[in-house]
């Protein structure tokens, strides 16, 4: 062995051995942050019933890449760098025999002329999906300055730059492609220069390091060989590199992914894979969803307010993002000149953690409290948590499965129910469903008036008789003049199908959506445990629902306090009601379909409206899992927009580009927002804001 294979041989052992050192003194230490969290008893870990879906899960979307794939070439990309980093890992074991030796190799399967081939295609589209990682990102770049300072709109109400890549650390992103193209092109080097000094000549296995030898000329086999043991070592420096890096930078989110991720996805809220948020995250003490009855906000802060709040989950959700924006790009919020932008949300508190998690071990240690700082206000800007309408397309959108939506939700419960300080409109409306059981603050009395003037009369559910659905009209088709058209088309049609239903008349209240997503949690509580009283005892079993957050809730979230329904969005049976031919289908030409967000997204319905409105649909750009929020979720129905352009203009502005003359929903806060949004571009007379049901009642005679 020679004196530069020597010392190439000592400098690659030696750098690994710290390298590794650092990474795994990293390893414990980030672990011990993340078990710092509160407890969180849905996540269990274990290989029985939910461990058995968390596997499969699992697998399915890191070898499938079903998320990332949602955008096909970085999704492709993607995967063959993700196949190269950890198939290639055999490669790297090569390279510590060839500093000892240059023309050693892996026993057995090193000169084979299968594995050659294997890793030298391995290799080539591992280089060609870093090159396309990189072109994509620096097409995409942020326009300098286009970003107004936090609080603050864009002088036109949109940010100048759309790039996903604004706020994200990219020093770190070009680091890491450029690391994984050090490792190809090594690669490459080593395997051309063993054909340049005779240790293969398999030129079919390896077509394209056979070629490369050819540049070498006349290159001596000690030259070949000693070249062999440098590339060897600089492969081991630039692989160990990364680790060492990543060792002493925890914040690193787009390296630190590649170990997280795989946690992150496995400990995912819906243990199936759903992305579909469906009920809103129950607000934890000790791990165990709230019960008010017990609960002392004294010993247990109700929500997060500060960096201890969170659960473990929520810190290994911060420790997990790679900054790859996908959230950012889709957000309503942040595409209206709003300063919420989900992926800076997560990146900021993930840097606060680690600054503040020195503190908290030693705390711990110490069997002490740790009076962290207030998150809201010295970490995240009050704007940026009242920005968010929790239409879900973060989530939706996020390869690695962080929740936003549950973060937001659970900062938002401590600031309304331990602060007391949340937007002033939002007062006005709990108000409202604290004294008349309704956001709009209408007598109670009043919530049969939308049937006053059908020509059939609605059974009331407590005065028994034969009927299988419950018709759930909610607050906005009781008081609401333009749901009550939608509750009246509603009736009509069932009416006319043969569909047995009833209502509740007075006994009907909200159901505590507004409440909730504001962060009213012991609100929304009372009143789910009312209505589910009142559901009870006249036996409801099945469920109609023209309001895609009645449906969520009453559905997904009044299970956990003891009701049990199975609900339907009047879309689903209508639709099912024209295929039974039990009323005619539209006809109509011109029609637009907009997505309600906790319909699509939160829900999964996308099939059955489509299918109503049928051959006459022109889709709008955003679309099915990408819909463009209307603006109104969240509880931001009730709620001012002063910042940027509003999101029911933007989404308006969307509809009114189809050429469609007809925009048809099937929310009636939809309907509100985009009625008001076609207003404001002075398009009113020109395109109809109205809800499908509206649509087909025409079409069988009762419009």
């Amino acid at each position: 062995m020679g004196a530069v294979q020597i010392v190439t041989a000592i400098i690659a052992f030696a750098y690994t051995g710290v390298a590794i050192w650092l990474f795994a003194r990293a390893c414990v230490s980030m672990l011990a942050t993340i078990r710092l969290g509160k407890k969180d008893d849905s996540r269990s870990g274990k290989l029985n019933g939910t461990g058995k879906q968390r596997l499969t899960t699992l697998i399915r979307e890191t070898l499938g890449h079903t998320r990332m794939l949602q955008w096909t070439l970085v999704g492709i990309a993607h995967w063959v760098v993700f196949i190269g980093f950890f198939s290639l890992f055999p490669i790297l074991v090569t390279a510590y025999l060839e500093v000892l030796n240059p023309e050693w190799s892996l026993p057995f399967i090193g000169h084979w002329g299968p594995w050659m081939l294997a890793t030298e295609f391995i290799a080539l589209i591992t280089g060609l999906g870093i090159i396309t990682l990189f072109s994509i990102r620096m097409l995409n770049q942020p326009k300098a300055k286009s970003v107004p300072p936090e609080g603050e709109a864009s002088p036109d109400g949109q940010r100048k730059s759309s790039s996903r890549f604004e706020n994200s650390t990219q020093w770190q992103a070009f680091y890491v492609e450029g690391t994984i193209f050090g490792i190809a092109a090594a690669f490459f080097v080593i395997r051309s220069m063993e054909f340049a000094a005779g240790a293969t000549e398999k030129t079919w296995a390896s077509p394209i390091s056979a070629g490369l030898s050819n540049l070498y000329g006349g290159i001596s086999t000690d030259a070949a060989l000693l070249a062999i043991t440098l590339a060897a070592g600089i492969k081991i420096i630039i692989s160990w590199t990364f680790f060492l890096i990543i060792g002493l930078n925890q914040t690193m989110g787009i390296g630190w992914h590649r170990i997280t991720a795989f946690f992150n996805i496995y400990f995912k809220r819906n243990a199936d894979g759903s992305v579909a948020l469906g009920p809103a995250k129950p607000m934890l003490i000790d791990g165990k969803p709230a019960d008010f009855e017990t609960a002392d906000p004294e010993t247990d802060p109700f929500g997060v307010g500060t960096i201890d709040d969170f659960s473990w989950k929520g810190l290994l959700d911060f420790s997990t993002c790679t900054e790859c924006g996908r959230c950012q790009s889709q957000c309503p919020a942040w595409n209206t000149g709003k300063p919420l932008s989900p992926k800076k949300l997560v990146t900021d508190l993930r840097d606060h953690l680690y600054n503040e998690a020195p503190y908290l071990k030693a705390a711990s240690a110490n069997g002490e409290s740790h009076e962290g700082i207030n998150i809201i206000g010295d970490v995240i800007d009050p704007d940026v948590l009242w920005s968010c309408t929790m239409c879900g397309a973060c989530v939706e959108q996020c390869p690695v499965d962080i929740e936003h939506v549950d973060t937001i939700l659970d900062l938002r419960r401590f600031q309304t129910m331990m602060e007391s300080d949340f937007p002033e409109q939002a007062q006005t409306m709990m108000r409202n469903l604290e004294n008349k059981g309704n956001p709009w603050g209408e007598n109670p009395n009043k919530r049969l008036e939308w049937a006053k003037d059908l020509d059939f009369e609605v059974p009331m559910a407590d005065e028994g008789g034969d009927w299988e659905y419950l018709y759930w009209v909610g607050c906005a088709g009781a008081f609401d003049p333009k749901a009550q058209k939608t509750a009246r088309a509603v009736a009509t049609l069932l009416h006319t199908a043969g569909v047995k239903f009833a209502v509740l008349g007075e006994a009907e209240t909200c159901t505590g959506d507004s409440a909730r997503r504001i962060g009213h949690e012991f609100m929304y509580q009372m009143m789910a445990e009312q209505n589910i009283e009142t559901l009870n005892e006249v036996g409801v079993t099945k469920v109609i629902a023209t309001c895609p957050h009645c449906l969520n809730t009453i559905g997904n979230e009044y299970e956990e306090l003891g009701g049990h329904y199975e609900v339907v969005h009047h879309t689903q049976l209508l639709s099912q009601l024209v295929d039974e031919g039990k009323i005619q289908p539209m006809e109509q030409k011109g029609v637009t379909w907009h997505d309600p967000c906790y319909l699509g997204r939160h829900n999964r319905v996308f099939t059955p409206p489509r299918e109503l409105i049928g051959e006459g649909l022109t889709e709008m750009p955003r679309s099915g899992t990408e819909s463009f929020c209307c603006g109104a979720g969240g509880g931001r129905m009730w709620l001012e927009e002063p910042i940027g352009k509003r999101v029911n203009r933007e989404r308006a502005d969307e509809a009114i580009g189809t050429g469609a003359e007809t925009v048809a929903v099937g929310c009636p806060f939809c309907s509100t927002m985009l009625r008001d949004g076609v207003a404001d571009a002075g398009k009113e007379d020109d395109v109809e804001v109205v809800d499908v049901a509206q649509l087909l009642a025409r079409q069988n005679g009762a419009g």
